[in-house]
């Protein structure tokens, strides 16, 4: 996937500017990582008459669907194989846009302390993207950027040079030209406009994409003779965004019209209403509880199993009665990203003795589990295929043994509450299964029988009296007795008959 934006200039006002403008200097080849691939920002040519700033996403398929918004397991097979089969390493699409504002935020944002003068100004500017999926053709093309004051060129890509007969493809050469246009302009319409034409998106869509879109579109969406398309395409067709969308930038287009705030035209609702706080996210929910829970269990030294990128171990560090943490976790990735996100790198002693990372998989026995208080798993179990439960369950509760085990998952009765969740759909693309609070209840009231714990069940997020909360937890809490014969076998089960058993049935 490949975009340049090319600028030219003069011996007073160089090109080479253009280097300050994104924050990428244009002598170096610098790599970003993103989570479905890496994006590569080089500069082909970089003189004082002309630069070009190249942005190249090598998109890693596998990366792609594990974060995507798959259907979960029993697809049919030609769908599972389109997964990895398709377009998206090499036409522009929403990963490409992405990677613009994660790459060129600063610049889409306008802001240049080095040159501040030259980012407020317009700039001779072309782009070019060699393909660009148009579901619309080239006249959608430039009846979408026409508009904002680009020449354009769209040059259809033929099926086959060889078979001129088979005709075009849905695939475009763009090529966008001004000398009317900011950088920071130019890189917000291609953020909105890149997703539209290829009238797909690789994430859900939800409802923080509306706050995004109206961003991004902050000055030239309101009055877009297409804003209707735009909005609908952007939002993925989903008619409640779509409307809310709309609503809002309707009153954009009556404040503007008005010489006034958008707040001045918005007062129908009294003040009281504006003070009221945003939900929290169920996530931030979902850590506070098992915090919670924790605590209450007197826990002091606590694994995170299937750590992810550290989130919870940067949350309990925050608290000192949490002496040792261990996250772990079967991907080097998500482990690397955790030390970066807790700076392990720059840690004080005395807090880096307090947690550690290592790499394990849950499906296997490992005695360095072995001797904590309490274990966390949240969110884990539902990435695992079904017939691999037993033996995640005999590594946790039957060999490490920890006093106190927190499992979370979430409750597939809540999915119908999610408006952009898809009948059917699973919350993540990677997600083998996802239980009804009866489910779950059945596993671990079972599991808990087997290894001789208690298990108490918690809701986490609002409690739905029809369909539940959105995550269930179970609190298993060792029974007293199994307690002391577990801690004088140093944490290990105390009949080795019963102990090869279990692992021969994992």
């Amino acid at each position: 996937m490949f975009l340049t934006i090319t600028t030219t200039g003069s011996p007073e006002r160089p090109a080479t500017d253009l280097g300050y403008l994104l924050h990428k200097h244009p002598e170096k080849s610098q790599a970003f990582s993103t989570s479905y691939g890496k994006a590569h920002v080089l500069y082909p040519e970089a003189d004082a008459e002309r630069c070009t700033a190249a942005l190249l996403l090598e998109v890693d398929a596998v990366a792609l669907v594990r974060r995507g918004k798959g259907k979960g397991r029993g697809g049919a097979p030609d769908a599972a194989l389109a997964q990895y089969v398709n377009d998206r390493p090499y036409a522009a699409s929403s990963l490409l846009a992405v990677a613009l504002s994660g790459v060129f935020s600063s610049a889409m944002r306008g802001v240049c302390n080095a040159r501040p003068e030259r980012a407020a100004q317009p700039l001779p500017l072309r782009i070019e993207v060699p393909a660009l999926p148009a579901r619309g053709g080239p006249e959608l093309v430039r009846r979408l950027f026409e508009p904002l004051g680009w020449a354009v060129t769209a040059e259809p890509v033929a099926l086959d040079v060889q078979f001129p007969e088979w005709g075009d493809s849905r695939y475009v050469r763009l090529v966008l030209e001004s000398e009317a246009l900011t950088l920071a302009e130019a890189l917000r319409h291609l953020y909105v406009l890149l997703p539209v034409l290829d009238d797909a998106k690789h994430y859900w869509v939800s409802s923080d994409e509306v706050d995004k879109l109206l961003r991004a579109g902050e000055g030239w969406l309101p009055d877009h003779p297409e804003q209707k398309l735009i909005t609908s395409r952007y939002l993925s067709r989903r008619w409640s965004l779509t409307r809310e969308a709309m609503e809002r930038l309707e009153l954009v287009r009556l404040a503007e019209a008005d010489d006034s705030e958008v707040e001045a035209i918005d007062n129908a609702v009294a003040d009281e209403s504006e003070a009221e706080e945003k939900p929290t996210p169920l996530a931030v929910q979902r850590r506070d509880a098992i915090i919670a829970a924790l605590k209450a269990s007197g826990a002091a030294r606590v694994l995170d199993l299937g750590c992810g990128q550290g989130q919870l171990v940067q949350a309990l560090l925050k608290d000192p009665a949490f002496t040792e943490i261990v996250g772990v976790d079967v991907s080097m990735r998500a482990l690397t990203i955790a030390g970066r996100r807790l700076k392990l790198d720059r840690m004080g002693e005395r807090q880096a003795s307090r947690v550690k990372l290592f790499q394990g998989s849950l499906a296997y026995t490992d005695n360095r589990l072995k001797g904590y208080d309490a274990a966390v798993l949240s969110e884990v179990i539902e990435h695992l295929d079904l017939p691999r439960l037993p033996a995640l369950e005999y590594a946790v509760f039957g060999s490490a043994r920890p006093r106190t085990v927190l499992v979370t998952t979430p409750n597939v009765e809540y999915n119908v509450r999610w408006e952009s969740l898809p009948a059917g759909h699973v919350r993540h693309g990677d997600h083998r299964f996802e239980w009804t609070r009866e489910e779950f209840r059945a596993w671990a009231t079972a599991v808990a029988e087997r290894h001789g714990y208690g298990v108490e069940f918690v809701p986490v997020g609002p409690d739905d009296p029809e369909v539940g909360p959105p995550t269930q937890m179970a609190v298993f809490d060792m029974k007293t007795a199994d307690m002391n014969t577990a801690d004088m076998n140093t944490g290990t089960r105390s009949n080795p008959n019963d102990e090869k058993k279990e692992a021969k049935a994992a």
